[in-house]
């Protein structure tokens, strides 16, 4: 049988089976069981817990610490007492920036006896342009924001860097998240001369992108493309494994297979788009020396053709060459445009196979949460994700408050109410606090969507302010192991950004630029080799930029700085929802013997020695000021004064940067 027969052949087959390729697919119906999950639910107006006893009335402050205190008083739980101010200046610091706290800012805040140091603190933070380069780091991970294809090409996105300052910026502003979400859904439709909304339409463009030479199947490829656009809307938005839906009704939620379809017909006329910056003239001249260089190149490539030996290698090299001096792509917008007269046609797909069509649908949100039969829109209709955006941040949608809402309260707690932070399905975690989760929705809707707001109000809550280096009582240790409960702060360990952004600080190398094109820093010419063209790895010339925070070096689908990897950088092809903290042999070996951190050491002790002064309890007492925020224990003053009669002032520096005393957050 012919290829084209034997596709011929399945399409009838996924036909038969999708209910016939003529004509729309059935709406259908969602039962009441269907429907009562928790998270499909309309959000609830939960009423404040109140106390009796002072104690509780004292503690319980805010309606955050009424909700978690109503949970640890039913299991017989306590909160923990409160840190102290040196413990509370680091973690809220690094919790809002990515960065650590001077020393002056600490002794700044530990002598501020007057009313309110805490919330100025926090406010002071808040209005850092630093908080936008660390809660932006989040965002990019949550939309699995990179710079490249992936696949075996990895082709560069030179202009994707504007998004990640877009959304940099955003955060910094207090965008309100619902005009966030518009703007990366739609921004192109609402204002296509909006240079700041054509580069958050470019959200629709994160995913990875195949790239196949010479026999590239153009309805593959375009597939691939429309379910990238239709995931992240259930992963990162909506939170529910949308994905799932794909290839068959879902599993385990009420997401139907034609849900999912229903939502890709919203981006079927969604194209990408580049649009230059750049003027007619300089087009002009651009595309000039671009012709004359690949002119040069096809000319090399036939003589060299029946050459052997070292006449070909010599012109390999020559061809290399010339192929350098192609002149850099002129600036662009990283951006996606709407024809609805082109849309794609969306059908019903058997397993998810291109090739396996079934009935066409029309746009539509989620069933479960719509009354039963309700209509498509055509798929004529004029500005599509406009409209699929309005529906998403609709405050009667239970979803988008909530998720949002759990994503910060993870980012600051350690975890979320919800530990499953992109599935609120059945096969996600249940609430811990569903009241407080519902609370803090409203509280985003009611606040018009401002997220500095709701930051504030988790930060002056009790709980946040609870030590972490309590010892577990039995009860606790029986009741909840896991802290899920929050009778005392979550330590953790400091993400790959912030242990890297830190060790700059402390070393005093730290280029606080903001902003502009992607770092590309220098790497071992070994791991250089394992990329499908090395000459992609274009290091940055100026050596200062390579010290620029970790959020503006380049983010490469299929090359992790070893740094990066080790301490558990995503991997750049799926949403992050949240990032792992693992513990294994090679981070201390890339702590002790990795190029980065003997770089950092370096710079460390000369700091160390200029600024440590003159007796080596002096250095022992900067260095962890520098280091860890707070000033060493007598114990460790002591084994860092002995230390340093035996060894180099670079030796203790790098033995800093492996304390966990730097590592960790309390």
């Amino acid at each position: 049988m012919t290829k084209p027969a034997r596709v011929a052949v399945a399409a009838l087959a996924a036909a038969a089976l999708l209910g016939g390729a003529e004509g729309f697919a059935p709406l259908g119906k969602y039962s009441a069981l269907e429907r009562r999950h928790w998270s499909f639910q309309p959000r609830k107006n939960p009423e404040v817990p109140t106390f009796t006893a002072p104690a509780d009335r004292a503690w319980a402050s805010s309606a955050i610490d009424a909700f978690i205190l109503a949970r640890l008083k039913k299991e017989g739980l306590r909160p923990a007492p409160r840190a102290d101010r040196v413990t509370l200046i680091r973690r809220v610091t690094v919790d809002l920036t990515g960065l650590p706290p001077t020393p002056a800012e600490v002794d700044a805040f530990v002598r501020d006896t007057k009313p309110g140091a805490w919330e100025r603190l926090v406010d002071r933070l808040l209005d850092d342009s630093r908080f936008g380069e660390q809660w932006g780091r989040h965002w990019l991970d949550v939309v699995r924001f990179a710079e490249t294809d992936g696949f075996e090409y990895d082709t560069h996105r030179r202009d994707a860097w504007r998004y990640r300052d877009y959304v940099i910026h955003s955060f910094n502003a207090d965008k309100p998240y619902d005009q966030f979400v518009r703007e990366q859904l739609a921004g192109d439709e609402i204002n296509p001369k909006h240079e700041e909304y054509r580069v958050a339409s470019g959200f629709q463009r994160l995913g990875p992108l195949r790239k196949n030479a010479g026999n590239q199947e153009v309805a593959s490829s375009r597939n691939e493309v429309l379910t990238e656009m239709t995931n992240v809307v259930g992963s990162a938005l909506l939170g529910v494994t949308l994905g799932c839906a794909r290839c068959h009704d879902h599993k385990f939620d009420p997401i139907r297979h034609s849900d999912y379809y229903r939502i890709q017909a919203y981006f079927a006329g969604t194209e990408e788009q580049d649009i230059p910056l750049a003027t007619d003239a300089e087009q002009t001249v651009w595309k000039a020396k671009t012709k004359a260089v690949e002119e040069e190149v096809k000319a090399l490539r036939a003589k060299m053709r029946g050459m052997k030996g070292e006449e070909r290698t010599a012109m390999e090299k020559r061809i290399k060459e010339t192929e350098a001096k192609m002149p850099e792509p002129l600036p662009a917008l990283f951006s996606v445009k709407s024809d609805e007269s082109k849309a794609s046609p969306v059908h019903l797909l058997a397993r998810g196979d291109y090739a396996k069509k079934g009935d066409r649908v029309g746009m539509r949100p989620l069933g479960v949460l719509l009354p039963d039969n309700t209509p498509e829109l055509p798929p004529a209709t004029a500005q599509p994700r406009t409209k699929l955006a309005d529906w998403l941040m609709s405050a009667d949608n239970p979803l988008p408050a909530r998720v949002l809402a759990n994503r910060i309260w993870q980012y600051h707690f350690g975890q979320g109410i919800v530990t499953t932070p992109n599935d609120f399905g059945r096969m996600g975690a249940r609430p811990s606090h569903p009241e407080l989760l519902d609370y803090l929705g409203n509280e985003i809707v009611s606040g018009g969507w401002k997220m500095k707001r709701v930051h504030k109000m988790l930060l002056m809550s009790n709980a946040y302010q609870q030590a972490s280096n309590v010892a577990a009582s039995t009860i606790a240790r029986e009741k909840d192991p896991e802290n899920k409960l929050l009778w005392r702060f979550n330590r953790r360990r400091l993400a790959a950004e912030e242990i890297r952004d830190g060790a700059l600080a402390a070393a005093g190398l730290l280029n606080a630029k903001q902003g502009g094109p992607s770092i590309l820093v220098p790497v071992e010419e070994d791991l250089l080799q394992l990329l499908y063209k090395p000459s992609q790895w274009a290091v940055t010339p100026d050596a200062t930029e390579h010290n620029r925070r970790t959020v503006y070096l380049i983010y490469k689908r299929n090359f992790r700085l070893p740094f990066m990897e080790v301490f558990d950088a995503p991997d750049l092809q799926i949403s992050c929802a949240k990032r792992d903290a693992s513990t294994h042999a090679p981070q201390a070996l890339e702590l002790l013997n990795g190029d980065f951190s003997n770089r950092m050491a370096e710079a460390f002790a000369e700091r160390l020695r200029k600024e440590g002064g003159a007796s080596p309890g002096q250095t022992v007492r900067l260095a962890y000021r520098l280091a860890a925020g707070r000033a060493p224990n007598l114990k460790e003053e002591r084994t860092g004064i002995e230390f340093l009669k035996n060894q180099p002032l670079r030796e203790f520096a790098l033995a800093m940067l492996n304390t966990n005393a730097f590592l960790y957050l309390n």
